[in-house]
């Protein structure tokens, strides 16, 4: 094994070995174990440093060795050094894959075919080839009997399942991805951490049209019950996204915010609903009522139009 391998290759092949076993069984999360921890890579270098101390150790005490031989011995020595093992094994397990006969005995094969001195041989398939052709009979009865017989392992049951299972994990993920909300997806947001977010970008881009208690300038009134392009928080997210009337009204921000923040500015601006503002303006549009929620329900759910007129910084 030493003279298959020398020293510059056994060093860094068990190295990388051990490396690799560190890295498979330390968690360290997305970064490798030797960045996050660096008790890790001094682990990792007293290896290498040990590794080549002990190759050091074993050339010194060969060295020695050698040096203590008979003349005889040292030429027994370095034949021993310098033999490449023949692996005489996989030749022959190589001979009788192949099937193959020695080129001595290949005139007992030759056929009566002869075209200008080329001449064809009987040789039987090679056992490798047979062998495979075998197992693929065996496999394909199998599989025929199981899949198409008996029913099992179906690729569309598979297929229904995966199908599912996808549905799922896609759900799962919309429900973290709040960038991917659109006019189909959005509800209202209720938690007072999107309710602020949403007032601070309100307080930033709206209040020159809207006031600051969305009392309406420019803009219309946010706080009655009227609404130039319909309420509730699909229109209002719809408005704020596409922008209102063509010729006048607000502009489209979705070029300016995220959908995740038109959904908390949306949001803020149905929490505006029933307030009181110091300089009401008069209102526009039509009375929405929220067909979806019961009548007992429409003061609470009234929601703001898309005739929101944010006007641009």
């Amino acid at each position: 094994m030493r003279n298959l391998f020398p020293s510059y290759v056994r060093v860094p092949l068990v190295f990388f070995i051990i490396f690799g076993l560190v890295e498979y069984f330390v968690d360290s999360g997305d970064q490798p174990a030797f960045v996050k921890f660096p008790i890790v890579l001094l682990f990792l270098l007293l290896v290498l440093l040990i590794l080549i101390a002990i190759e050091a150790i074993i050339g010194a005490l060969e060295n020695v060795m050698f040096q203590s031989l008979t003349e005889e011995g040292k030429e027994r020595f370095l034949a021993s050094k310098n033999k490449v093992p023949q692996f005489n094994w996989i030749k022959n397990v190589y001979k009788k894959l192949a099937g193959t006969k020695p080129i001595e005995e290949e005139s007992e094969l030759i056929l009566d075919h002869n075209y200008d001195g080329i001449k064809e041989l009987d040789n039987s398939l090679p056992p490798w080839w047979l062998y495979s052709f075998y197992a693929s009979i065996v496999f394909a009865v199998v599989y025929l009997v199981n899949v198409h017989v008996l029913g099992n392992n179906s690729q569309f049951d598979e297929y229904a399942q995966e199908y599912k299972e996808a549905e799922i994990s896609i759900a799962e993920y919309k429900k973290n991805a709040k960038d991917l909300v659109d006019i189909n997806t959005v509800t209202l947001l209720t938690d007072p951490a999107d309710l602020n977010s949403g007032k601070e970008i309100f307080m930033q881009n709206c209040v020159p049209c809207h006031m600051a208690d969305g009392g309406g300038g420019i803009g219309p009134n946010l706080t009655d019950d009227h609404w130039i392009l319909g309420g509730g928080i699909k229109n209002v997210f719809n408005t704020i996204t596409e922008g209102g009337r063509d010729g006048k009204g607000m502009i489209s921000w979705k070029q300016n915010f995220k959908p995740s923040e038109i959904a908390q500015v949306a949001s803020y601006v149905l929490s505006l609903q029933g307030t009181t503002p110091a300089n009401p303006k008069e209102p526009q549009g039509d009375i929405w009522v929220d067909e979806n929620v019961a009548p007992a329900e429409t003061t609470e759910a009234t929601t703001v139009s898309d005739s929101l007129s944010i006007s641009p910084n």
